[in-house]
């Protein structure tokens, strides 16, 4: 049975489906998910992403600022706030990205640091995304003490010397369809070298479908094909996929 560590349900296109959420979630258990976690980007959305998922419990959500959203302006008390919901088992999605708004980066990098600090005061882990911005985000997690609430890298696309550095602070390293991508040779290698215990699989949906749903709208139930794909690249079962990175998720995220 596998768990999709990232995906936004609330951020899909529901009417492409039968019945909504309800066959999102089924389809998910047709392809043997039994989990997922529904991340969140704005706090202003939050509430209605909290509302939405509720009547599932096998959906766990986080609470946090995307870096792209940064005209959702981080309040460090409301985020403490509502990240201290029980249902929320981690703070995120945070980060840095200057990739796509080199013009936002010292907004990303003060609510990154906000992000770190609500984390180890909660005690929840964080939800780290990173793109063209090794050095900075790596800093900052070293700076704040991201080491004390622990987390994961999603989606994760850079080198293998960042990884190896953030699973040196205790981080796990979260891969998505991008892996499946014909371009994607280097992130294939370092999906080779992260350790067992340090592997989570993800969707990231709607976004970055997987070979072979190029083109559709990405949903949790996809999440086996980057496992199955991820096996490959390893050399090892399906099975052994879905075990570690079950077990890998229900302890980073403290869930019985």
């Amino acid at each position: 049975m596998f768990i999709d560590s990232h995906c936004h349900l609330d951020r899909l296109k529901l009417s492409e489906y039968e019945n909504g959420l309800d066959t999102v979630l089924a389809n998910a258990k047709d392809a043997n998910v039994e989990g997922m976690l529904c991340v969140s980007v704005t706090l202003k959305e939050f509430p209605k992403m909290a509302q939405v998922t509720e009547p599932y419990s096998n959906v766990w959500i986080s609470c946090g600022v995307h870096p792209l959203n940064q005209e959702d302006v981080t309040d460090e008390d409301t985020l403490c706030e509502l990240a201290s919901n029980e249902r929320v088992v981690a703070v995120g999605e945070t980060g840095l990205d200057y990739h796509y708004a080199p013009e936002t980066a010292q907004l990303q990098r003060d609510a990154f640091r906000q992000h770190i600090r609500v984390a180890n005061k909660l005690n929840k882990p964080l939800i780290i995304h990173t793109r063209d911005a090794q050095q900075d985000t790596l800093d900052i997690m070293r700076e704040e003490g991201a080491q004390q609430a622990g987390g994961v890298l999603h989606c994760f696309t850079e080198t293998w010397e960042m990884a190896e550095q953030a699973i040196a602070m205790g981080f796990y390293i979260s891969l998505s369809g991008i892996v499946t991508f014909k371009n994607a040779d280097a992130l294939r290698d370092v999906a080779k070298k992260i350790p067992d215990d340090r592997l989570l699989i993800e969707t990231d949906s709607p976004y970055l479908a997987p070979v072979p749903h190029r083109g559709k709208q990405n949903q949790p139930a996809y999440v086996a094909d980057v496992a199955r794909f991820i096996a490959s690249v390893r050399g090892q079962s399906v099975e052994h996929i879905a075990q570690i990175t079950k077990a890998n998720f229900k302890r980073l995220f403290n869930i019985s």
